[in-house]
């Protein structure tokens, strides 16, 4: 027997309603604020990513699929969404039809990660990606989205954490600031993170071993060392935040596993997630198309992780629409009785209803236990007897009641149940 990869898992039955419902809810509000859907390759040039998500990152080192095709180029499959959208943007010429741009996506990445509740192989995001505003209120506008995301899911239990780790002007006396506190410290710290302290040193701030932990808390805070631009910024976005009643918790801490991000950081935790609680996560990247071979443009964006929202949901007991289930199941008595049941079925999906017709040639009885494990609704009956006397046999399952209906009639008749 063969079984799926490790960190994969099979999306099938009830558990398919709270997918569906993510991914409508996310149509659904991008649409409203005029988000424009792309679809970019599951797999890119491994340059993309060493370029934009940065040589020194985890994801690079450690997590991506990475291989060589027939043609001896190096491809991978892709690890985050971002990067694919800003290399779809230039190549494109999106900037031809104006800014911003305002893209969103959902789609499968892969990272080589420990498999756990939250955190798969093969995972699925959903993202935006607003391109070409340089001003704070297109992060507050990439922020409110995603609460109303959330809120439209009827989500609660969840808290927005706003940080800002700077740009290329003041970000390197951050760091500097950071290696004179840990450098006394090196030799208690984990290998990865005495690795990343002359790597990528504010990856140091999020390491999750129970080591590193205590350092974190007194470690230099972001906030203090802005310049006046970020600082400008980051007042600017602070207060929209408050103006239009947004609670958030500001972390001068909170830093993000990618390389490209710039001033603005956010995340969403969900309180039930445990390690593992972060559900949309975003900010600003504003140096990301220049690096990937474009004009300088300014951007911002976040992406959430479908399995954790689900879990969220889950953990909320929210109320997820039920998936859909056969209406009509037309039960199909001897050959004569089969091609009007095909005619019939035909009919009635092509105003709409979820028609399941007998392919098995079970006996009566048998048919009728099938059409309630469907959790069908109405029953058609049609046979010899029924043929000849011009009349189909329609039972209501939920009452156990029978009618007959004249066969020029019965489509109509049935629409119109559920119509009413």
């Amino acid at each position: 027997m063969i079984n799926r990869p490790k960190g994969t898992t099979d999306l099938f039955g009830e558990e398919l309603k709270y997918w569906y419902f993510i991914e409508e809810t996310f149509k659904k509000v991008t649409k409203l604020y005029n988000y424009r859907e792309i679809r970019t390759p599951i797999f890119e040039a491994t340059d993309l990513f060493l370029r934009g998500v940065g040589e020194e990152t985890d994801i690079v080192q450690k997590q991506m699929y990475t291989f060589e095709d027939k043609g001896g180029r190096s491809l991978t499959l892709r690890p985050e969404g971002t990067a694919p959208v800003m290399r779809a943007y230039i190549e494109n010429s999106f900037m031809k039809d104006g800014l911003p741009q305002k893209f969103s996506y959902i789609g499968p990445v892969f990272r080589y990660e420990k498999p756990q509740a939250g955190r798969m192989r093969q995972f699925y995001q959903f993202g935006v990606e607003l391109i070409g505003s340089p001003y704070a209120l297109a992060d507050f506008e990439v922020i409110r989205l995603a609460i109303d995301i959330l809120n439209t899911l009827n989500l609660h239990n969840y808290k927005l954490y706003i940080g800002n780790i700077g740009c290329k002007n003041c970000r390197p006396k951050y760091r500097e600031a950071l290696k004179d506190y840990y450098q006394p410290k090196l030799n208690q710290l984990c290998f990865d993170c005495q690795k990343r302290f002359n790597t990528n040193i504010l990856r140091l701030l999020d390491c999750k071993n129970e080591k590193c932990k205590p350092f974190q808390k007194e470690a230099p805070n972001t906030f203090d060392y802005l310049c006046d631009d970020c600082r400008k910024h980051f007042d600017e976005l602070i207060l929209y935040l408050d103006e239009l009643d947004i609670n958030y918790e500001l972390d001068g801490h909170l830093v993000r596993g990618l390389d490209y991000y710039t001033r603005t950081v956010f995340e969403i935790k969900h309180s039930s997630l445990g390690t593992q609680d972060t559900i949309i996560g975003g900010g600003r990247y504003d140096g990301l198309i220049e690096e990937l071979g474009g004009k300088s443009t300014p951007s911002v964006g976040f992406a959430g992780g479908i399995e954790r929202v689900v879990l969220a949901l889950k953990n909320e007991n929210v109320n997820v629409p039920k998936l859909p289930n056969c209406q009509v199941y037309i039960a199909v008595l001897n050959e004569k009785a089969r091609m009007p049941a095909f005619k019939l079925s035909q009919n009635l999906r092509g105003r709409g209803l979820i028609v399941e017709i007998d392919l098995m040639k079970r006996n009566i009885r048998n048919q009728m236990k099938y059409a309630n494990r469907l959790n069908t609704q109405y029953v058609v009956i049609i046979g010899e007897d029924e043929i000849e006397r011009g009349v189909f046999t329609v039972r209501d399952m939920e009452t156990g009641q029978q009618i007959e209906v004249d066969e020029k009639w019965i489509e109509n008749y049935i629409v119109e149940k559920f119509e009413g």
